[in-house]
């Protein structure tokens, strides 16, 4: 029987990539995970009606025509366009959402006092 050699890593390479506890750590997520442009890109492609909710509590409505790195562009149809600035920004959700929730009928699990 012909003699084989076993071939296997050395045991001190192994642990120089492992760290000094024997447990590797978690990569940390990356900054930035590109799912605001994504969304934004979306809804500008459909020109989706959108609602505003700033934070002085203004509601605006209209679609998004262009973003930046602070600020989107609001087109509206009979108001002027607006440049607003996202950290006034509240939150913002597509005006159909709006639309569907009130179609929804009320059970009467809700009214209960």
């Amino acid at each position: 029987m012909p003699n084989r050699k076993l071939i296997r890593p050395d045991s001190q390479d192994l642990k120089k990539d492992v760290g000094p506890r024997g447990v590797r750590r978690k990569q940390t997520p990356p900054e930035q995970t590109n799912a605001e442009e994504y969304y934004y890109l979306k809804q500008m492609a459909n020109k989706t009606s959108m609602v505003v909710v700033l934070t002085n509590d203004e509601v605006l409505h209209g679609w998004i025509e262009w973003y930046d790195k602070g600020v989107i562009k609001l087109n509206r149809k009979r108001e002027p366009n607006l440049v607003i600035p996202k950290h006034n920004i509240r939150y913002m959700y597509k005006e159909s959402e709006v639309r569907r929730s009130a179609k929804r009928p009320v059970s009467d699990d809700d009214d209960e006092d």
